[in-house]
């Protein structure tokens, strides 16, 4: 006879099959949501980078420094005319291809609100890189307000459930008939009044630019309710100021959940 401990050990197969969902349910996404469409994504999108303004800004080290690719720009001031060797001479030499985020300011500004207005130091390492060739990316993820409204889906308030996306592009100078027309530096300061090291300071030299936004990849949360993958450019600029500000991220005060979609095909909130 088998002693106890071998026959629970033979069960535990058995009973882990029955309490695991099936694969199919784990790797695929049932469809009992409505899943908004992507213009209705980027809305949200567009509204997230208004209400937002620090982000996660990403570059690649090139495998050396240099001028193959300056900022590309109409009048604003040339790179070369900030961009010193000296302080970096301890950097290592094996960073080639290596990708590095870190925060950031910006904001979203006229007369392009869709492209992200950055104060560039330029010392800054991302700078550094984007003038040697790398594209940037800036990365956006959503925090609930808090304290959130009660909710019947224990889901809803995962980090993992908050919409978050990735602007993929590039950064050009503003040309400073362009920053004085439209008070560049008034709308950068409202976001952000502690900051001092704008253009002419005594601190670090800096210049405004902004993100040429190329591309624009969204994640809006579970897969079962939200859309993800790509915003195509145009649906991402053709966003209006009425669509934002009457759009509501989870949380915020006005949100309506997701709807449920029955087997009849009408729709409930949850």
């Amino acid at each position: 006879m088998l002693p106890l401990f071998a026959v629970a050990l033979s069960l535990l197969p058995l009973a882990l099959s029955i309490s695991r969902p099936p694969p199919q349910y784990i790797f695929s996404n049932p469809p009992q949501y409505k899943i908004p469409t992507i213009h209705e994504s980027a809305v949200l999108a567009r509204r997230m980078l208004n209400l937002s303004s620090i982000g996660t800004l990403s570059t690649v080290f090139p495998a050396s420094y240099g001028s193959s690719r300056p900022i590309p720009q109409e009048e604003g001031p040339a790179l070369s005319d900030f961009y010193t060797e000296d302080a970096f001479s301890a950097q290592p030499q094996d960073l080639a291809g290596s990708p590095i985020g870190l925060m950031e300011y910006y904001a979203a500004c006229d007369p392009h609100p869709s492209n992200p207005t950055v104060l560039a130091v330029s010392i800054a390492t991302y700078i550094r890189n984007a003038r040697s060739g790398s594209n940037v990316s800036l990365s956006l993820r959503w925090h609930a307000p808090s304290p959130v409204p009660y909710s019947p889906d224990p889901y809803l308030y995962s980090p993992a459930n908050m919409p978050r996306f990735s602007l993929q592009g590039y950064i050009e100078a503003i040309p400073e008939n362009e920053v004085e027309e439209y008070e560049i530096q008034k709308c950068f300061l409202e976001r952000h009044e502690e900051v001092i090291w704008t253009p002419g300071n005594d601190i670090h030299e800096s210049w405004w630019g902004r993100i040429i936004v190329e591309g624009i990849y969204w994640f809006g949360g579970f897969g079962d309710r939200a859309r993800i993958g790509w915003i195509p450019v145009d649906e991402w600029m053709s966003v209006t100021d009425e669509e934002i500000g009457k759009a509501r991220l989870v949380g915020e005060e006005g949100f309506h959940q997701p709807l449920l979609v029955s087997q009849a095909g009408e729709e409930e909130e949850l």
